[in-house]
């Protein structure tokens, strides 16, 4: 239970901190932006200063050109204010969408481990019952209908459950063909593990029922009372 409360604490923490990198990265790039832009009076006051540097600029045509350049000028400072209102509103939703796809991607990751461990628990074996005469075993509520060789060793490895033991490959292939395990191979017994998974078909299924233990054998992970055999 603490294991699973201090992962959702590192989980809000890590939506916390992504969060609040989000927000700073877009608020720096605000800010580069707005101080890249240039002042809505510059336009008048570069024109203001050609008029100045030239003293000769004094009859109507040139009073009337100053002043269309003065209105062009309020035009343009009214044209980049609006551009700035509409940037700042551009990077409000590009904040409020970014933080929602963290949010989102985060939450799916987590229901995603969650609908794993629910799909791990719901097909927890409670019941095994291997049919021999008709080369099938029901598990839980569902039914797989096999080969010989695979029941045969599916059976062996029930038989082994019941007696806690665990068997090597070559212990399996020992039972199965009469020999001793002296005389038979480890990878044969293996071979037929990979049958039997095969056989079962889901991979999930195969994992939870099937076990490997390292340097032991091989198992079934089923308890002993759950398993019948026919």
């Amino acid at each position: 239970m603490s294991f699973v409360t201090e992962s959702l604490r590192r989980g809000n923490r890590a939506v916390l901190w992504g969060v609040v990198a989000i927000a700073a990265i877009l608020a720096l790039a605000a800010a580069g932006l707005f101080v890249a832009l240039p002042d809505a009076g510059a336009f008048n006051a570069r024109v203001e200063q050609i008029f100045v540097a030239n003293n000769a600029l004094t009859g109507a045509t040139e009073i009337r050109l100053l002043e269309v350049l003065a209105q062009s000028g309020t035009a343009f400072a009214e044209v980049l204010s609006s551009y700035r209102v509409i940037i700042f509103i551009l990077l409000l939703f590009a904040t409020a969408l970014m933080v929602a796809a963290l949010v989102l991607l985060v939450t799916l990751i987590g229901m995603n481990r969650r609908m794993s461990e629910i799909h791990r628990a719901g097909i927890e074996v409670q019941s095994l019952r291997i049919l021999r005469g008709e080369n099938a075993v029901l598990l839980n509520d569902m039914a797989f209908t096999l080969t010989p060789a695979a029941i045969e060793t599916l059976a062996v490895l029930a038989e082994a459950r019941m007696d806690d033991e665990i068997l090597s490959g070559a212990e399996i292939e020992a039972v199965i063909s009469g020999r001793a395990a002296a005389d038979c191979d480890e990878a044969a017994g293996a071979t037929r593990i990979k049958r039997l998974r095969d056989g079962l078909g889901n991979q999930l299924v195969a994992e939870l029922l099937v076990r490997n233990i390292s340097r032991k054998g091989y198992t079934l992970a089923v308890s002993k009372e759950a398993i019948r055999v026919d």
